[in-house]
């Protein structure tokens, strides 16, 4: 296990209107507000979105196991936000939920917000923790 510790620092509350992409607006978001790193919790409801609820086996690399979310879902989720060379890249897992189906996964793709969906970001400031290509998993991951 490799670890720094940091600081809380600025923490901001945010809110998606229907038909956002919270991926698209936190990425943004996180380069508007120069921020480096932070972990941030979602609340509210999703009516689309791919997510990936596990790969296929244990071998490396993974071969992703690729699910969809279509009509509302409720949703609840913690992500993280850490930079790749220029950019930031947002790290979110979720369950999506809709009457008795329940579903969890790393949401990666195509996101819309059904009526509102709420944030609470912090930043953690006094780390230096970026995401790196990772030649075994041939995946984008954290580095310490």
């Amino acid at each position: 296990m490799k670890y720094q510790s940091g600081n809380a620092g600025r923490i901001f509350i945010t809110r998606f209107e229907d038909g956002e992409d919270p991926l698209k607006e936190l990425t943004e978001f996180a380069r508007k507000e120069d921020i480096k790193s932070a972990i941030f919790w979602l609340i509210g409801g999703l009516k689309e979105g791919r997510f990936v609820s596990g790969p296929e086996s244990d071998e490396l690399p993974p071969v992703p196991i690729w699910r969809e979310l279509h009509g509302n879902h409720e949703i609840i989720a913690i992500g993280t936000i850490f930079w790749y060379k220029d950019d930031p890249k947002i790290h979110l897992h979720g369950v999506y939920g809709r009457e008795d189906s329940v579903k969890m996964g790393c949401m990666r793709d195509a996101p819309e917000v059904f009526l509102v969906l709420e944030a609470v970001v912090m930043e953690i400031i006094n780390v230096k923790i970026i995401r790196d290509f990772d030649e075994k998993s041939e995946m984008i991951l954290l580095k310490i």
